[in-house]
């Protein structure tokens, strides 16, 4: 856990304390804003070609050569039944670590990297916004933006990560 305190000092009193601040790297797909925690993401990088792998789930879009590793990305878009739409220039693949392998994630579009205090996350209500509330660690506000936070490690099933991984030995 990141804990950070932010202490500002006026006439030698501490006004303010911030403890348990977390990062996000902040997204957008379908108008919506997403976050995963800065610590699972290891870079971001602009569409590049994928090779399409035959009889994969429908939301895996194929795998990518990234420095010489073989990765599997998802299309989110599919992933949370949404409705396609062209690559653009704003479109990009987020490479996170889920159970030590990493996956792209392709998301219409990267946003910041925010800091957000633990206590501002509220846990997800029963229903749901677009997606299986099974995804979501919870609802953070940055502003008068609400931002969903995302489990990296419940996007994929046990048993579609140990698909992907045989996948990825049978390709490499």
């Amino acid at each position: 856990m990141n804990s950070t305190a932010i202490h500002e000092s006026r006439g030698g009193k501490q006004e303010g304390v911030v403890k348990d601040q977390k990062q996000f790297v902040t997204f957008v797909i379908s108008n919506e804003n997403y976050g995963v925690p800065v610590l699972k993401v290891q870079e971001i990088i602009g569409m590049t070609e994928i090779v399409h792998v035959p009889n994969c789930p429908d939301f895996m879009k194929g795998v990518i050569n990234l420095r010489g590793s073989v990765v599997p990305v998802i299309d989110m878009r599919k992933r949370f039944n949404m409705e396609e739409r062209q690559y653009d220039m704003f479109t990009v693949i987020i490479i996170v670590e889920v159970r030590d392998m990493l996956v792209g994630m392709i998301v219409d579009s990267v946003s910041d990297v925010v800091d957000m205090p633990a206590a501002d996350i509220q846990k997800t209500p029963n229903f749901t916004v677009k997606i299986d509330t099974d995804f979501i660690n919870g609802i953070g506000q940055i502003g008068e933006k609400l931002v969903i936070i995302l489990d990296i490690e419940k996007i994929l099933s046990v048993e579609e990560i140990e698909s992907l991984e045989s996948e990825e030995t049978a390709t490499a």
